[in-house]
């Protein structure tokens, strides 16, 4: 579906980011602009400001910034074209398809009134059901068996589907409603000669467990059971509104704590979750039976950079860790942090924590094993090293691993270490994987490690100065910077939320181009030049993009490495400059509040250490 980007001006344009904001953060009036604490990171004093002049938020602490699409997205995970449909409703707009026939709209709209009507549906089953739990004390005793309060057990909406094969008819007068089949909540099996047969309800003397999608919206159920009967778990099936491979328990109620732990724990069950909430880890998630999928891994970085994976410590746990390492190599970054914690084979998180404690768990969590080196483990396993058979073994295993990272630091590190374990070049194990025969033999000392990520004949020693760096620097860093990212789209991702900040808030075009280019990067990914520049037609800054790109060989060139150091030495001036500006502010400030002294000597610290080097922006 493609949005027409004058909708989306006209939805910003009566749009209130204040209002929108103002629905989650308490706002104060300071100045021109509100403050407030910041929804995206712990913080006791306020650095969050919120312009109703531009329409735009900043945090000075996180760096997070936007307009009130933004704000959505970033607050409740919700992709870009699902923030424009919940802004679009609550401004009373109907959202336009481009290239689609009125057929194509109308079953959109069928079909969004469908998952409405469906999720109510579930909805009212789930409030049945915690009315249940409250008058069965069977099922209130088990949960307290397991330790858990009735306050957790009210914040994740828990509930008791009674025995009895048709429970739920007393909450749906019609039960024959082909909504409860579609929902699934009612198995109906046909007839045998075609007609309507037995209809039952699927959950049956089980505790309940609500599954909530980012926007809070009941898509499903899981349920246990009280015994040891088989299946322990049952989990709704696949629905219009549900599908295992994309959601994960608990998300909506973990998505705050997520942002102030700064991190989030994946785990395997329902009672982890449930469990680790109540006991000092409300960032915990779980997946819905299913392993762990790159569209799981994608959900999760829209709230944090980093990510753990806690699954139970047995053989099978163990096989579920290694197919979450495969989800989340497409995603693994420079700028993100992926560990897995693997706890002794006799437990899950839940008994460890209730065994020995929050700060013995907390410790595990610091202690986990970094993506590298669980990528490094699981490629060598079954590899004998001392022979030459398991070091080539442990070269293949590795290769597919090795090959689904992003190119970047990690990934031309990691080439090196599979290199030195497998008694090879890094250059030669470079060319082995691309299929082409190493140049020059061994490498000369003196020429350091290779590099990953070359095609044809393998990594070659540039001069000091590259074809990116070597040009004259443009007059306007502005100007650059924006053409660099134009030209190589994935840098993105690999710079940090105050560089985001310092370039959309960049005055006039330039902002604006990049704030789009942000969106644009939300809802499709990295493109090509070619591709943004059709997406830009008509856009106010597609004038600036062609000035900035015309005649421009940047994005001739494959070398994102060179591009990415570039912008980081751009972007490091860039906040400089701005450090200096905010400098002279505070030193006006300070005539009439001497606090702004302080907030001078601040900037100017952090500006002297930028400058000198011994710190970089993050």
């Amino acid at each position: 579906m493609a949005i027409p980007q004058s909708f989306i001006q006209e939805l910003l344009a009566r749009a209130d980011v204040v209002e929108i904001v103002g629905r989650t953060v308490q706002l104060k009036k300071g100045g021109a602009n509100f403050m407030g604490l910041c929804p995206f990171h712990a913080e006791k004093s306020p650095s969050f400001t919120v312009s109703p002049t531009k329409q735009f938020y900043h945090c000075f602490g996180c760096g997070k910034h936007g307009d009130a699409i933004n704000f959505l997205m970033e607050q409740t995970g919700m992709s870009f074209i699902e923030a424009v449909r919940d802004l679009a409703q609550h401004y009373g707009l109907q959202v336009p398809e481009d290239e689609a026939s009125p057929q194509d709209r109308a079953r959109a709209a069928e079909q969004r009134q469908k998952q409405a009507t469906l999720s109510d549906v579930l909805e009212k089953a789930g409030e049945a059901w915690r009315k249940q739990l409250k008058n069965s004390p069977r099922a209130v005793d088990y949960l307290k068996r397991r330790g858990l309060s009735g306050e957790v057990a009210k914040a994740f909406g828990l509930g008791y589907a009674p025995e009895g094969w048709r429970g739920l008819a007393s909450v749906f007068p019609n039960y024959d409603d082909p909504l409860l089949a579609e929902s699934g909540l009612v198995i109906a099996s046909e007839g045998e000669d075609g007609g309507d047969g037995k209809r039952y309800d699927r959950f049956r003397d089980r505790i309940m467990f609500p599954i909530r999608n980012v926007k809070g919206e009941c898509i499903g159920f899981g349920g246990r059971v009280l015994g040891d009967e088989k299946p322990k778990y049952l989990n709704s099936p696949e629905t219009p509104v549900f599908s295992k491979g994309h959601e994960l328990y608990g998300l909506f109620e973990a998505r705050n704590a997520i942002r102030d732990a700064a991190y989030v724990l994946v785990t395997e069950g329902y009672m982890d979750v449930v469990a680790l909430a109540q006991l000092g880890f409300p960032n915990a998630v779980a997946t819905l039976g299913t392993a762990c999928t790159t569209d799981h891994v994608q959900k999760l970085f829209r709230f944090t950079d980093a990510v753990v994976f806690s699954f139970d410590g047995d053989a099978a746990g163990r096989r579920a860790a290694r197919r979450a390492l495969d989800g989340a190599l497409p995603y693994a970054t420079d700028v993100r942090t992926v560990k897995f914690l693997f706890l002794p084979a006799e437990h899950d998180p839940d008994s460890y924590i209730r065994e020995f404690g929050k700060e013995a768990f907390a410790r595990c969590v610091s202690e986990a094993v970094p993506l590298s080196r669980f990528l490094i483990e699981s490629a060598r396993e079954g590899c004998d090293l001392a022979t030459a058979e398991g070091r080539a073994r442990l070269a293949s295993n590795a290769k597919p691993l090795w090959s689904a990272l992003p190119d970047g630091a990690l990934k031309r590190q990691l080439l090196g270490e599979i290199a030195g374990l497998v008694q090879l070049d890094a250059q030669e194990l470079g060319s082995l994987w691309a299929g082409t025969p190493a140049r020059g033999g061994a490498r000369n000392a003196e020429r350091g490690p290779a590099p990953a990520g070359e095609s044809g004949n393998g990594w070659r020693p540039r001069p000091a100065t590259s074809r990116l760096a070597g040009r004259a620097q443009p007059v306007n860093r502005a100007d650059h910077a924006t053409r660099l990212l134009l030209a190589h789209s994935q840098l993105w991702d690999q710079i940090s939320g105050e560089e985001h900040g310092l370039l959309c808030a960049l005055p006039g075009a330039h902002g604006e181009l990049l704030s789009w280019l942000e969106a644009q990067l939300h809802e499709h990914g990295p493109q090509p030049w070619a591709v943004l520049r059709e997406a830009l037609r008509e856009h106010p800054a597609q004038a600036l993009a062609d000035r900035l790109m015309l005649g421009s060989d940047i994005a001739a060139t494959d070398d994102h490495g060179e591009a990415l150091a570039e912008l980081r030495n751009l972007l490091k001036r860039m906040l400089i400059d701005q450090l200096k500006a905010e400098e002279t502010e505070a030193i006006a400030a300070a005539r009439l509040d001497p606090a702004a002294l302080a907030r001078y000597r601040e900037l100017q610290a952090r500006r002297l250490a930028l400058e000198t080097g011994s710190i970089v922006p993050q």
